[in-house]
């Protein structure tokens, strides 16, 4: 017997009911279908389950949706999901598998035309992703396809706007929303957070607080520091307590460092901070260990017209005055006396604590070479020494380290001269006799014609005492004779010449009346003269009685 024997026919009834619950079942399948949320429409659901990397959630329809956790992550208001918390979402349309695909739903992140009209009118800000740099600007992702101009990026070089792509950004719909995409804007936003951070940092700082910032920005006169939304002074000044020249060999852009608020003026909104006041004051206590008179040595860190500058220790540095270079020669300039890096011995002449200098002495650490001139230098002193300088009225001769004589034009030769190039010249090396000495005043006259011999000299060392000469008579009476050209000599024993009266005269008559002794005594004289009678010119030998150089006195008599 086969399995057909056992079939029956079916009934009408049977078919009727069958069709009934076919479209039954498709009209409720339609039903449900049309009744399901649609694309883009916004809907509160509830966590229902958390896997690996999605979250299901039941939006109120027959299947449930699936948001990606990244998405939530990155799309979403925030905070973290857990089953039964409802959130906002977005229907994005379904997965294969059917169920809804879900997207977070923020208010900074509008999704549709409507929404970004919303969030316009508002002023709303939004939260979205840089996708990329365009010509002109930056393309956003803010739930919409926006547009931040350069201009309206808050990036000042536009070579740094690729560092923005893939960074989230906050910024504002600046114009009434189009199909196309968002115009935005950015720097409003910052500009408006540094201000209200700007305002915070001013009422909460106080002086004398340290505080974390970033160098900002370098200038001749200091830098600019980030301390918190405000960008405080550091003026170079108070960078270091040693000095800086420039503030690029201090500090570089975008150096993290701790400063100390120094003074603040809110009304103007700025703030000077210091660097070097975190460390201890190098100038605390230098009274005490550089009492005046101390000998110390240092390094010459620059030089100006006045003088140079000579570190002592780190933060230290005094101050050697032109004036104080040398004791002789006058010093033009710092460089011909010391070079910048040189180190160099000096005296401390003086401490000014609250002007923080230090005058120090370079040639007192060389000693006054002025101290023994009294004794070494007195006048008539012979001194040798060299020509340093020519002027129109002499010649300066450095006769000691330190010590320089002036040797004026009248005492350089016996000669008349125009100028002391004439016979000296730079360099020279000559001797010379102290003339005068002015201690107060350090001066030295000396004289060099003082040792040539004169003539006079000459004769006295050549002839003593005794020696005959041949010399011409220069005048009778009282005798003097030259014994040499330009000297000449005194004859103590030349006789007067006599005066011869005739007798039978008038004269003769006149002297026997009124004066007859007087007559006898001249006749008497003119019997017997005394000495030896000369004649003006005559050539005759003559014999040295007398030489006296210091009185420059000459005697002769006749041989």
């Amino acid at each position: 017997m086969s399995d057909s024997a056992f079939s029956q026919p079916e009934s009408p009834a049977v078919a009727t009911d069958s069709a009934s619950f076919a479209q039954l079942l498709a009209q409720f399948d339609k039903e449900n279908e049309s009744a399901g949320p649609a694309i883009g429409e916004r809907r509160t659901g509830h966590v229902v389950n958390l896997r690996e990397d999605v979250a299901l959630v039941d939006i109120g329809a027959k299947a449930e949706g699936v948001l990606p956790l990244d998405v939530w992550r990155e799309q979403g208001p925030g905070g973290e999901l857990t089953p039964g918390v409802a959130i906002e979402v977005v229907v994005e349309g379904r997965d294969p598998e059917g169920s809804f695909k879900l997207s977070p739903f923020s208010p900074d992140r509008p999704r549709s035309l409507a929404d970004a009209r919303v969030a316009f009118a508002e002023g709303r800000v939004l939260r979205g992703k840089v996708t990329g740099v365009v010509k002109g600007g930056l393309t956003v992702d803010v739930g919409l396809h926006g547009f931040i101009p350069q201009s309206k990026s808050g990036v000042r070089n536009p070579d740094d706007m690729h560092k923005l792509v893939g960074q989230e950004v906050f910024c504002r719909i600046t114009r009434e929303p189009e199909e196309k995409r968002l115009v935005l804007d950015r720097r409003s936003l910052l500009e408006e957070q540094q201000a209200t951070q700007q305002q915070q940092t001013l009422e909460r700082i106080q002086q004398g607080d340290e505080l974390p910032g970033t160098v900002t920005s370098l200038a001749t006169y200091g830098a600019f520091v980030d301390i918190g939304g405000v960008d405080a002074l550091l003026h170079v000044s108070d960078m270091s307590w040693t000095r800086v020249a420039e503030p690029a060999q201090a500090l570089t852009l975008g150096q993290a460092l701790t400063v100390k608020v120094l003074k603040i003026d809110r009304e103007k909104k700025r703030i000077s901070v210091g660097l070097k006041q975190l460390s201890p004051d190098p100038w605390a206590g230098v009274p005490e260990r550089y009492p005046e008179g101390t000998r110390v040595r240092g390094v010459v860190t620059r030089t100006a017209d006045f003088g140079a500058f000579v570190e002592l220790e780190p933060g230290i540095e005094g101050l050697v005055h032109i004036s104080e270079m040398s004791w002789s020669r006058r010093v033009h300039k710092p460089t011909d006396v010391v070079q910048v890096g040189e180190m160099v011995e000096t005296v401390v002449l003086g401490v000014h604590r609250k002007e923080r200098r230090i005058s120090l002495g370079l040639k007192q650490a060389l000693g006054d070479p002025w101290a023994e001139a009294e004794t070494k230098f007195k006048v008539g002193t012979v001194v040798e020494g060299k020509v340093r300088n020519l002027q129109q009225f002499g010649a300066f001769l450095e006769i000691a380290e330190g010590v320089d004589g002036m040797v004026h034009i009248g005492d350089i030769s016996n000669e008349r001269l125009q100028h002391p190039s004439a016979v000296l010249k730079v360099g020279d090396v000559v001797r010379a006799q102290v003339l005068e000495l002015d201690l107060p005043q350090r001066r030295l006259r000396l004289g060099m014609k003082q040792l040539i011999p004169t003539p006079f000299e000459e004769f006295v060392n050549a002839h003593q005492v005794g020696d005959e000469l041949t010399a011409r008579v220069v005048k009778a009476y009282p005798g003097r004779v030259q014994v040499d050209e330009g000297i000449e000599a005194a004859c103590p024993t030349a006789a007067a010449p006599v005066r011869v009266i005739e007798e039978g005269s008038l004269a003769a008559k006149l002297a026997a009346v009124w004066k007859p002794a007087q007559a006898a005594a001249a006749k008497a004289a003119a019997e017997e003269p005394k000495g030896v009678q000369l004649k003006n010119g005559e050539v005759r030998k003559f014999r040295i009685t007398r030489l006296e150089a210091e009185r420059h006195q000459i005697e002769v008599e006749p041989v």
